[in-house]
């Protein structure tokens, strides 16, 4: 006898399956290497074309003239190390509509992808004429030049911070104690220690009257911790370190120089919307790596972006415009270009950003139900965002502590981070400015939400709740 599935379902009509029918018949691939450059089209029912490239620029040029001259109207190219970039914006250029593909994509099907660029190019045009590649996200090209010099004045800081700790270890294998006197070492009151001691002084309290008044240990406390052994080639570290450390700073400092005019230069015909008052507590935060002149690039992002992302609960000028530049904007001005509604709702978006779990489903089991590893700067910087608000008084530190008495740490900072995601996303997308929910009301909409649970639930069992 036959058993009747639980998840049996009506007699239905099917249809046979009539194959694959191409969506981008205009579809070229183009496999890129290091030295040569290899594109297919689409010949007739039953043959393809190829042609390879050099890498200079008349080559990229005399690329996307031979593509035009088949009627090509959207190119796919595998993301390979830098080599994509110039083409990719050389054929945009043209006019030609571009797909930047990963690798991983490209692989599902085992056995084609293979290391001939030839192969390579006509598998990625056959895969692209089905429609079956989806393009990797790419800002507006105007926002990409801002994310590239952010990109480098980060990685500027990243070379810097090395140096700062040869100074500091330099110092202890001498045993002057000054990170144990002071919390930062190149606060004001630190670098002017370490300047007079690479300049020759090492007389401990005329050390220690370099301090700043508003230190919080005593002036006897430090001259007692700058007290070492003053070895010769400890003290050629820390002067060779020094001069290191301020070479990085005269970088970042020309960097913040060329952002500010390509902020000038980025949409000046947009309007500049009013600027809110940041918090006190806003204001009164600050970090030795942000950018200077916080008001006047609040302004440039509220221009560009039309929402103000800094007013946003663990947001900060330094994360809001790393938001924009790798996230992109959307405003009614913009007619093309990608942007956040390249994602159609909050849910695609916090999963680009590496915010939202992978459900590996199998039988109607769950088999594996985790986050996926991710180098996404944008997402990185919504988990900073959630790290800052674990201990504050707002609607997200509430959500945070809250789902830290039954997670981990790290699981709490992801969902806190997902949620501040959602309001940014609705920000940008529908322009839509920030209103902070009283924590108050918060915590008695969320009361209100349990009881209602809770009495559902009990009337399911039979049962009815009773206030004691």
């Amino acid at each position: 006898m036959r058993t009747k599935s639980r998840r049996t379902r009506g007699i239905e009509e099917a249809h046979p399956f009539a194959g694959m029918s191409q969506v981008n018949p205009n579809a070229a691939g183009v496999d890129i290497g290091a030295v040569e450059i290899v594109a297919c089209v689409a010949g007739d029912e039953t043959t393809q074309i190829v042609k390879a490239f050099g890498n200079y620029t008349v080559d990229l040029q005399a690329l996307g003239k031979w593509l035009k001259e088949h009627q090509v109207k959207t190119v796919a190219m595998e993301s390979t190390g830098v080599y994509w970039i110039p083409l990719f914006e050389e054929l945009e250029r043209q006019g030609l509509e571009c797909l930047l593909v990963s690798s991983r994509s490209l692989r599902r099907v085992p056995g084609k992808k293979s290391d001939t660029l030839c192969e390579d190019a006509q598998w990625i045009q056959t895969l692209h004429s089905y429609g079956l590649l989806e393009s990797s996200f790419r800002p507006q090209g105007d926002l990409v030049a801002l994310r590239t010099l952010l990109r480098h004045r980060g990685q500027l800081v990243d070379h810097r911070s090395p140096h700062v700790q040869h100074m500091q270890k330099a110092l202890l294998q001498m045993n002057v104690q000054l990170s144990q006197a002071l919390s930062d070492v190149t606060g004001e009151t630190g670098m002017r220690i370490i300047r007079a001691i690479a300049e020759g002084e090492r007389e401990p309290h005329t050390l220690a009257a370099y301090r700043d008044r508003n230190c919080k240990k005593s002036e006897e406390e430090i001259a007692q911790a700058l007290t070492g052994t003053w070895r010769e080639e400890y003290l050629f570290i820390v002067k060779q370190s020094l001069e290191l450390y301020d070479y990085y700073t005269q970088q970042i400092e020309a960097c913040d120089v060329e952002i500010e005019r390509t902020y000038a230069l980025t949409r000046p015909d947009w309007e500049d919307g009013e600027l809110k008052p940041l918090s006190k507590r806003k204001r009164n935060s600050h970090s030795k790596n942000e950018p200077p002149n916080k008001e006047a690039l609040r302004a440039h992002l509220k221009r560009i972006s039309g929402v103000d992302l800094s007013v946003v609960d663990g947001f900060g000028v330094a994360v809001a415009q790393m938001v924009i530049t790798e996230c992109g904007t959307d405003t009614p001005a913009l007619a093309c270009g990608a942007s956040v509604s390249k994602f159609p709702t909050e849910k695609h978006f916090c999963s680009w950003l590496g915010l939202a779990p992978k459900h590996e489903i199998s039988g109607g089991r769950v088999l594996k139900n985790k986050t996926l590893k991710t180098k996404n700067r944008a997402g990185q910087a919504f988990r900073m965002a959630a790290q800052s608000v674990k201990k504050s008084n707002t609607v997200f530190g509430s959500f945070y502590r809250r789902l830290r008495t039954r997670l981990d740490k790290a699981q709490a900072t992801v969902a806190t981070a997902h949620m501040i995601a959602r309001v940014v996303y609705r920000m940008l997308k529908y322009q839509a400015e920030y209103e902070s929910i009283n924590i108050e009301e918060y915590e008695v909409k969320y009361k209100e939400q349990q009881i209602k649970y809770m009495k559902k639930k009990a009337a399911k069992l039979g049962y009815q709740l009773v206030p004691a």
